[in-house]
C-alpha cells in the first residue's frame, strides 16, 4: 500500500536518481534477537521515500534489494547503491528495468576491486584520464573531490558478467580541517559514460543518508524507539516514512 501511494504521487522516475541503502532500527534489538534491518529506495530530487522493506529473517540486503527494485517502474532512472548493492543480480535487475546504475565497489569481490583500482589509479596518475574537480567549503572544512570515469574497459575479463556495464569510475576525496588533511579513493561500476552525470550521481547518493536516514534518527528518534514486539518495529518505521513523505 505504501509503495502504491508513493509511486502514484511520483509515477514517473525518468530522470530521477533512486538511491538504495539499508538502515537498521537499532532500538529494536532484544537480547539475542538482532535489530530489524530495512532497505529503502529514495528519489533524491523529489526527496521522496519510495519503498521501504524489512529484510526477511535469515536473509540480507543482497537478496532484498532486487525484490525492492522490482516494486518500482525504474525506466529512465539512475539507481545508486553502496558496496552491499554491488551484485551481478542487482545490476541485471536495474538494466531489465530500463534504468542505469552507479554501484560502489569495495574489496568484495577482491579481484575485481583490485583490477579496477590498479587501472584507474594508473590512468589518473599518468594523466591519461582527466578528472572533474569540485571544491566545497562548509562547517569549517574544505572538501575537494576529483571524479574520473573511463569507458576503456575491454581489458576487464568479468565485463560480460555485469549487465549494462559501460565504464568504471574513481572518486578521490580530500578533506581539509585546519592543519589536518585526509584523502580517500572510492571506485564504482557504471552503466553510462558521461563523467558529469557520474559526478552528480555519486554525490547525490548521500541524499538517502542526509535527507531520509538522518532525519528519521534525529527528528523522528527512530533509533531511540524501543518498540520490538511482533512487527511493531517494522510497522512504526513505515509510519515514520509515511509522515516524512506527507510533510514534504
Amino acid at each position: 500500500a505504501f509503495t502504491a501511494w508513493a509511486t502514484a504521487a511520483l509515477p514517473n522516475l525518468a530522470g530521477e536518481q533512486v538511491g538504495v541503502d539499508g538502515k537498521v532500527v537499532r532500538g529494536s534489538r532484544d537480547g539475542a534477537n538482532p535489530a530489524v534491518p530495512l532497505v529503502s529506495a529514495f528519489a533524491g530530487q523529489a526527496r521522496w521515500g519510495l519503498a521501504p522493506q524489512a529484510v526477511a529473517e535469515k536473509s540480507n540486503e543482497i537478496t532484498a534489494i532486487p525484490d525492492l527494485l522490482a516494486l518500482l517502474d525504474l525506466q529512465g532512472a539512475v539507481v545508486s547503491a553502496d558496496a552491499m548493492g554491488c551484485q551481478k543480480t542487482i545490476a541485471q535487475t536495474i538494466i531489465d528495468g530500463a534504468a542505469d546504475y552507479v554501484l560502489a565497489l569495495k574489496e568484495n569481490p577482491p579481484t575485481l576491486y583490485e583490477d579496477v583500482q590498479r587501472w584507474l589509479d594508473t590512468e589518473v596518475g599518468q594523466g591519461r584520464l582527466p578528472a572533474l574537480e569540485t571544491v566545497e567549503k562548509d562547517h569549517g572544512r574544505i572538501e575537494i573531490r576529483r571524479y574520473a570515469l573511463s569507458n576503456q574497459i575491454g581489458w576487464l575479463d568479468t565485463k560480460p558478467d555485469w549487465a549494462g556495464l559501460q565504464a568504471v569510475g574513481r572518486v578521490e576525496s580530500t578533506r581539509i580541517i585546519g592543519d589536518h588533511v585526509s584523502t580517500e579513493c572510492r571506485y564504482f561500476l557504471c552503466s553510462f559514460t558521461d563523467p558529469g552525470q557520474f559526478a552528480v550521481t555519486v554525490r547525490g547518493h548521500w541524499g538517502i543518508e542526509n535527507q531520509q536516514h538522518w532525519v528519521l534518527d534525529v527528528q523522528f528518534g527512530e533509533d531511540a524507539c524501543r518498540a520490538r514486539n511482533d512487527h511493531s518495529a517494522e510497522n512504526l518505521a513505515l509510519i515514520r516514512r509515511v509522515a516524512l513523505n506527507v510533510l514534504r
